[in-house]
């Protein structure tokens, strides 16, 4: 086998079809498009166009906001750095960050670092070294002896 010799399996690549070439080769005349109206002319594209009537995505209300200000934190729970432990993809000697969270594939996005969550179990003593963590999640770390410093500041209580 050469290099020159490799080839696509047969029928693995089609030549474009060549519309409106004559009514012999079955896409002439009309070109695959029926006849007349809006849908056969070139340059007319009809989504969301009604007929004049108010397009539907016009006649909703707008909902929600987007908060330009908004923390983007990874949300990661015990139970899932649990399982990565006993599978060996983290090392509970080392405090675990967002970096070790990241290579190990746990922690995705999260531009502003990464946050603790108290779902699932955690039975291993580790340290943590990370964004924020909910009160659970600190608890049940701090029960098995480990620690969590967070790097995010803190909010400012309400008064």
């Amino acid at each position: 086998m050469k290099l020159t010799d490799i080839r696509d399996n047969e029928g693995a690549r089609h030549r474009r079809m060549r519309i409106g070439r004559g009514i012999g080769s079955g896409k002439g005349k009309t070109g695959g498009r029926g006849q007349k109206g809006a849908k056969a002319r070139s340059g007319v594209s009809i989504g969301g166009f009604e007929g004049g009537q108010m397009p539907l995505h016009m006649r909703l209300p707008k909902r929600g906001f987007n908060n330009p200000f908004g923390k983007d934190y990874a949300e990661v729970n015990l139970g899932m750095i649990q399982k990565f432990i006993d599978a060996g993809k983290l090392d509970a000697g080392n405090t675990i960050d967002h970096a070790a969270l990241k290579a190990a594939g746990l922690a995705k996005g999260g531009k502003d670092g990464v946050r603790l969550l108290a779902k699932g179990d955690l039975t291993s003593k580790v340290s943590f070294k990370v964004a924020g963590a909910s009160k659970g999640a600190v608890a049940q770390v701090e029960k098995l002896g480990g620690t969590v410093e967070t790097t995010a500041p803190k909010k400012a209580a309400a008064e």
